[in-house]
């Protein structure tokens, strides 16, 4: 008999919930954690997040929503750590996560939910200690990014690859976007396939839903009469935001008369090493001498997005590697058909020639061609368009989340049923 859960501790150490999703190392899996979290305590399931703290003004428990709680623990200094410091920090997160639960009656949790690998190990020793299951979710996969790398992209390090190794081993349940990724985990990882469950992120429809363009580029200061081009993401080499500038160069070489109406909409912050040449995209604009259609903008709150959205006639996700691709879905949401790579999760986000276009592989030329042909063919945009809003009215986060509690009470069924199969 399914037991009901009460209460959930989330582990996301390495990013925090109450960052802005689009720069620095916070982007989907920042929304995916803000989102289930919001809706399970609307369903009276309380929701504990761990992460770290990064900076001192921060207090120990900052509430997110009712009954969602923020932990911010700390754990090595405030300033800002890259990614690849934070393993060193983990006895100490972990310690702190530890003594939370310390503070309360044994089996105050039901079950820990940890998100990307560095979470994995403070959530496996939380799992021995408190005795519930552990669910964990990827998110990315070190195997699958180090086979699709940008040429000045940096491999991600064997460090991590034995930490995923060894997460896929310990957790009772893993869960995987899409069922892409869980071919993944089984193929790359040696995941036990019946350990494997697949639940699609979803995306919040009542924020992102079809609009008004002409008012939506009022509001954002755009032309009118504009071609608009929209990439949203964090500017790292992964999202491959380069693919689309140089694309453009190539459409304006071949019709000169689209640069007076011509604008590119780049909507988000510097990541990864990116941070340390925060002006690279920048350069790259002015290099291939279209600076002057390329307006980079920052990271913003999700109702702002959602107008950058409805004002684009196409959203270019060009990723080198996704595990699912939740900005094509957003824009698809508003009525916005995607040119996406036919890379890793966007296959499940994208519905090719239905609601947007698929292309192999990250050749500029491909994505000129693509994009030339949308933006001269009204009809077929408007075509893209409807199917864009049938399909992504699939990923409710709703959907989502009966789903995941499908996978929590199964997870706590089995490990009831070991314990008494031990005993």
């Amino acid at each position: 008999m399914s037991q009901r859960i009460a209460r959930v501790a989330t582990i996301s150490m390495h990013t925090s919930p109450l960052d802005q999703p689009g720069t620095g190392d916070a982007g989907g899996m920042n929304v995916y954690i803000v989102e289930v979290a919001k809706r399970l305590a609307a369903r009276g399931i309380d929701v504990d997040i761990f992460t770290r703290a990064t900076s001192r003004a921060l207090p120990p428990i900052t509430e997110l929503a009712p009954g969602v709680l923020v932990r911010n623990i700390v754990a090595g200094p405030f300033e800002e750590l890259d990614k690849t410091e934070l393993p060193g920090r983990l006895c100490d997160f972990t310690s702190g996560v530890l003594r939370t639960e310390a503070a309360y009656e044994p089996g105050h949790y039901d079950v820990v939910h940890s998100h990307y690998w560095l979470s994995g190990q403070p959530a496996w020793v939380a799992r021995q200690r408190w005795g519930v299951p552990m669910v964990h979710s990827m998110h990315t996969l070190a195997k699958v990014k180090n086979t699709s790398l940008a040429d000045d992209d940096t491999p991600e390090p064997a460090e991590r690859v034995l930490g995923e190794e060894q997460v896929v081993e310990s957790a009772d349940l893993l869960l995987a976007n899409t069922m892409d990724e869980a071919g993944q985990l089984v193929d790359l990882y040696g995941a036990d396939p019946s350990r494997v469950e697949t639940v699609s992120p979803g995306v919040d429809l009542s924020t992102f839903r079809p609009g008004s363009a002409a008012l939506a580029r009022k509001r954002l200061d755009l032309p009118p009469d504009a071609h608009v081009l929209l990439f949203v993401g964090r500017i790292q080499p992964l999202k491959a935001p380069d693919v689309l500038l140089r694309a453009v160069a190539r459409m304006l070489a071949g019709n000169r008369s689209l640069r007076g109406r011509l604008v590119v909409a780049v909507v988000g912050g510097p990541s990864g090493w990116a941070r340390s040449r925060p002006e690279e995209l920048q350069r790259l604009a002015a290099h291939l001498g279209i600076a002057d259609v390329v307006r980079f903008e920052p990271p913003c709150p999700q109702p702002e997005l959602a107008e950058w959205y409805r004002a684009a006639d196409v959203t270019v996700v060009p990723s080198r590697s996704e595990s699912f691709g939740l900005v094509a879905v957003e824009s698809q949401a508003c009525g916005t058909p995607v040119v996406a790579a036919a890379a890793g999760g966007l296959r499940t986000a994208v519905r090719h020639a239905e609601s947007g276009v698929l292309i192999d592989g990250h050749d500029p030329a491909d994505y000129a061609e693509v994009l030339w042909r949308l933006l001269a063919r009204p009809r077929l945009r408007a075509r893209l368009s409807r199917g864009a809003v049938r399909h992504a009215a699939t990923f409710g986060w709703d959907s989502t989340v009966e789903r995941l509690l499908s996978v929590y009470t199964g997870a706590m069924d089995v490990k009831v049923t070991r314990s008494v199969v031990s005993a």
